[in-house]
């Protein structure tokens, strides 16, 4: 995860404070709940050899990776189909590797690929977004929300192109859209708009919270979902990263007393090794929070000479 990284010495001068709640937020979140939002945490990958040792026992294959993620997760960002549609028979293959070894209902979450998103830039795409959902149908009730992730240079001269694509989507799964150009969300005019149409077409708004993007922590939800996706700055700053999170913690406890129904919590950092600990905070955290009794994740026994 390279986008939005900065050097490690200016993280300590980066106010990461979370901003106030957007107003499609409060038009979305306005009445009082009692019900616990279902949260599903996860990180992007599963191939980390990092995690050897860690939260992997130490001899573990590569082929069975998917295997032991699913022991301690009950989601994953599946950045892999960004590259390549991938077969029917991988899909099957890494559903029934989650329903023998997750530990309850597992969620992929899978982006769209680049084909569609920033070689077609949307333009064109029928094809290969057919061909995207069905082989992303093949997970059944493993498959999660889907996300869109539009490059950096997609600007808001493609509002219209975006309305007529995301019309165009079928209703399920739930599609989650990530705006990554500074237009949409320095012209005040523009960012209403683009948010109104996500909930006008029933589609949910990412969140990342990265170091060097902060005008993406827009706190704008245009659903009563959410999905996060939270980039951490290393062991380094583990403290701040664990402040941070504790202000999610937060936030997530509002927005879950005002109706939230769902939340997608993924964690990424530039160097993985420590992710599994993020997340390990993370949980203790909304489990404080939010009332609720998510699985701590397990890490191997560590073995001395």
């Amino acid at each position: 995860m390279e986008f939005g990284k900065v050097n490690p010495e200016q993280v300590n001068d980066i106010d990461f404070t979370l901003p106030e709640d957007g107003k499609q937020t409060q038009k979305i979140l306005n009445s009082k709940s009692n019900q616990k939002a279902k949260v599903f945490i996860g990180c992007a990958k599963w191939g980390r050899k990092e995690w050897l040792g860690l939260i992997y026992p130490p001899k573990t294959k590569e082929a069975n990776f998917l295997d032991e993620y699913a022991k301690h997760f009950n989601a994953i960002e599946l950045n892999a189909v960004y590259y390549q549609i991938p077969s029917v028979e991988s899909v099957r293959k890494w559903k029934k590797q989650v329903n023998d070894n997750a530990a309850g209902d597992f969620l992929f979450c899978p982006k769209f690929p680049k084909i569609i998103s920033h070689d077609q830039r949307l333009k064109g795409s029928a094809q290969a977004t057919a061909e995207y959902f069905k082989a992303m149908a093949e997970f059944g009730e493993n498959l999660g929300p889907c996300f869109l992730q539009l490059s950096e240079s997609f600007g808001v001269k493609n509002q219209a192109l975006l309305a007529d694509y995301l019309q165009s989507l079928p209703k399920d799964p739930v599609v989650y859209v990530e705006l990554r150009h500074e237009q949409w969300f320095a012209d005040l005019v523009v960012r209403q708009q683009v948010f109104e149409l996500l909930t006008a077409t029933n589609k949910g708004a990412v969140i990342t919270d990265v170091s060097g993007r902060r005008d993406l922590v827009h706190m704008e939800v245009t659903i009563p979902e959410v999905f996060i996706r939270f980039i951490g700055n290393g062991h380094a700053h583990k403290k701040s990263d664990f402040a941070r999170i504790d202000e999610w913690g937060e936030r997530l406890k509002s927005w879950q007393e005002r109706g939230l129904q769902k939340i997608y919590f993924f964690l990424h950092q530039h160097d993985e090794l420590d992710t599994p600990l993020l997340a390990t905070h993370a949980i203790k955290v909304f489990n404080e929070q939010l009332g609720l009794d998510i699985p701590e994740i397990s890490f191997q026994p560590r073995l001395f000479a």
